[in-house]
């Protein structure tokens, strides 16, 4: 990645395969990196002076540094970065809100369940106003071999934008681009971002029809199992969400769009595109356990979001819906009631209006539904 000349210092709450490739990006590109694990057991060994290894997409031995807590990361941080699975943004959000400075950006990778707008509404209880970035999908997709090394499948192309208060968007997006290069696609709003992110609906067609592999632990090749029914029903669930975009007058990318301009792949059929990424040897591993972010992230954050702006937009997403039951069933917990963030926001209360307002100025309402 190319360097900049402006040289920032972001705090990474998170200490996962993503925030690990970001991290090794961003100490790449010349900025300083600093990692905060909310348990300490993710950054032990970075702690102890190990370096982070590298390997694949970005190659090379990095020293980003390591916070003892929340407190201390937003301290010694220009720009705070959330990059964690979405079923433990609540828990850091909640751990930064009291220390974020005013006018400090933070920047969601990638954004799940509003969360943007239940963060400006904590940090305001405190008289802080501050932009908050969100991306629609992450910087890289990555895995993590161990504790001191990250292995980088890809780094995105193209990652789709968006600044609440929107009259931060300029700043939001440079910032962005400073940081991590010209790679973003600005969108409209926080509300274009929360059906921006294409995970939850693929990552649904791929575990649904290789549960019995993930429960076995097998291990097996992602890219070679989407095969043309699997290809099939993951390009239906992309048509409902698009459809609720477009009733809603946003622009988002496609499954196609989204796979060409992540993985390199000629535009094809999913199962095609698949195909080609498995036979150069980039088609990714599935998960080898049922335990996996692909259904206990991507089904109460990503499905159950999708599903609750098609019933508010007036094109109800038949397969979310259905992706929300059917993992509920089989798993024996209730996926919808796991999201505290919607819960915490109440979505169920706001009007569509009252939710493209706060996703403009990034203020949730206190009086009951209105509008439409």
């Amino acid at each position: 990645m190319a360097a900049t000349h402006e040289k920032l210092t972001v705090g990474i709450a998170g200490a996962g395969a993503v925030a690990f490739a970001t991290a090794a990006c961003l100490e790449d590109a010349g900025h300083r990196a600093i990692l905060w694990s909310p348990s300490g057991k993710s950054t032990a060994r970075l702690a102890a002076g190990e370096a982070l290894t590298a390997t694949g997409a970005l190659e090379g031995a990095f020293h980003p540094g390591v916070a003892a807590s929340a407190q201390d990361l937003v301290a010694a941080s220009d720009v705070v970065l959330v990059a964690l699975p979405g079923y433990g943004h609540k828990t850091v959000l909640d751990a930064i809100a009291p220390h974020l400075r005013d006018g400090q950006p933070v920047i969601i990778s990638s954004h799940a369940s509003f969360g943007a707008l239940y963060l400006l509404r904590q940090v305001a209880q405190r008289g802080v106003r501050l932009p908050v970035t969100v991306w629609g999908t992450t910087l890289a997709t990555a895995r993590q071999p161990d504790l001191a090394t990250v292995s980088v499948n890809t780094i995105r192309s193209k990652i789709d934008v968006a600044t609440v208060p929107v009259s931060e968007s300029a700043k939001g997006l440079a910032l962005c681009q400073t940081l991590f290069g010209d790679r973003f696609v600005p969108r409209e709003d926080v509300l274009a971002i929360s059906l921006s992110n294409l995970n939850p609906q693929n990552h649904m067609g791929i575990a649904l029809c290789n549960m019995t592999r993930m429960e076995h632990g097998e291990t097996w090749s992602q890219g070679g199992n989407v095969t043309p029914n699997v290809g099939r029903l993951m390009e239906a669930l992309d048509a409902e969400r698009v459809a609720i975009a477009t009733a809603l007058g946003l622009k988002v990318r496609t499954i196609f769009e989204h796979y060409h301009l992540s993985y390199h792949v000629p535009v094809a059929p999913i199962a095609e595109m698949n195909a080609e990424l498995h036979a150069k040897g980039i088609g990714g591993q599935g998960p080898a356990t049922a335990d996996s972010r692909y259904v206990t992230e991507d089904v109460p954050y990503g499905l159950a979001v999708t599903a609750a702006l098609g019933k508010m937009a007036g094109h109800p997403a038949v397969l979310h819906q259905s992706g929300v039951a059917l993992f509920s069933a089989m798993y024996g917990r209730d996926f919808l009631a796991e999201n505290t963030l919607l819960s915490e926001i109440g979505l169920d209360r706001l009007s569509l209006d009252q939710l493209r307002q706060a996703c403009t100025d990034g203020t949730l309402p206190t009086t009951e539904k209105t509008g439409t």
